[in-house]
């Protein structure tokens, strides 16, 4: 038994090791470029994919709610999404949620939506004008009026960047799988949300979802994207970690329902705090489902 336990924790520390390796080239870089670069052999050792979710059968599933939550970047749970949002201070492997969503999308490696029912797929120049904003300053009108060419300098330009970003919406569906006998919770797409570009200035701009992607496409793309981990920075999270694992708080602000999974805001109107409670309302009753299956 005692040699059993030995061989498991040597087995252990090889696996801790080898991830650690693939994780980080920094000790054996010769050059600046080559710290976030996987050798030959890290690479030929790299079998590192996100964990797949696995069949699920509709007869299993014995009670389904899909769920829309709102993540408030503001809380320090959810940093994690939120930062870093300078990047020319930076390193390369580290990079904000947004970042690593907007960047595929212009590869063209991930597909976009225009809302949480995935309709209509667009493209970034389809909500360009929900990213960016181009205005003339007052000299530069003068410019024109006088008939001359506007300089560069007074043409003001605005993008929503990653510093912008101030929720992300996420769409889930719990679910209670019979066979396995527990409550589960799949995530199925995620927005960032900003404030509208053409008033992003005022003093309570309105909260736009800039676009919508589908997880399940989003998954390995998320996983090679890695979270600064605070506690061991040779063990970086990846964003799919993170978000299957609901290592976040969000707030339901709707779900499925009969009058056309109308908001909470719309049967709960100005009344902030009426609203909270309703949303942890919800989660009492999902939570609760799990441990009504089990009283007799």
């Amino acid at each position: 038994m005692k040699s059993q336990m030995q061989a498991l924790s040597v087995f252990c520390l090889m696996m801790l090791g080898t991830a650690v390796m693939a994780q980080t080239n920094i000790l054996n870089a010769k050059m600046p470029g080559e710290m976030f670069e996987k050798t030959e052999s890290q690479k030929q050792l790299d079998n590192d994919k996100p964990l797949p979710y696995g069949y699920v059968d509709s007869r299993d599933v014995l009670w389904g709610k899909n769920t829309w939550e709102i993540v408030d970047l503001d809380e320090r749970v959810n940093f994690p999404l939120y930062y870093p949002i300078d990047t020319n201070n930076i390193g390369s492997d580290r990079r904000s949620l947004y970042d690593v969503l907007v960047k595929n999308v212009k590869a063209g490696k991930l597909d976009i939506y225009a809302d949480s029912y995935f309709n209509q797929k667009i493209e970034l120049s389809d909500i360009a004008a929900a990213m960016s904003r181009v205005d003339t300053t007052d000299l530069g009108i003068e410019q024109i009026n006088a008939g001359y060419e506007v300089d560069e300098q007074y043409i003001d330009r605005r993008d929503i960047s990653a510093a912008d970003i101030e929720q992300y919406w996420i769409r889930g569906y719990w679910y209670f799988d019979k066979r396995q006998g527990e409550l589960k919770y799949r995530l199925i797409g995620l927005a960032p949300v900003a404030p509208d570009v053409n008033f992003i200035d005022d003093e309570d701009p309105v909260m736009v979802p800039l676009f919508w992607v589908w997880y399940p496409t989003a998954r390995d793309i998320l996983h090679e994207a890695k979270v600064f981990n605070p506690q061991n920075s040779a063990q970086p999270i990846s964003f799919d970690h993170i978000l299957n694992s609901r290592r976040f708080n969000g707030v339901i602000y709707q779900v499925d329902n009969i009058q056309g999974d109308r908001e909470v805001k719309e049967y709960i109107a100005d009344n902030a705090m009426m609203q909270l409670l309703e949303s942890q309302r919800i989660k009492e009753q999902i939570r609760n489902f799990e441990i009504d299956m089990w009283n007799y």
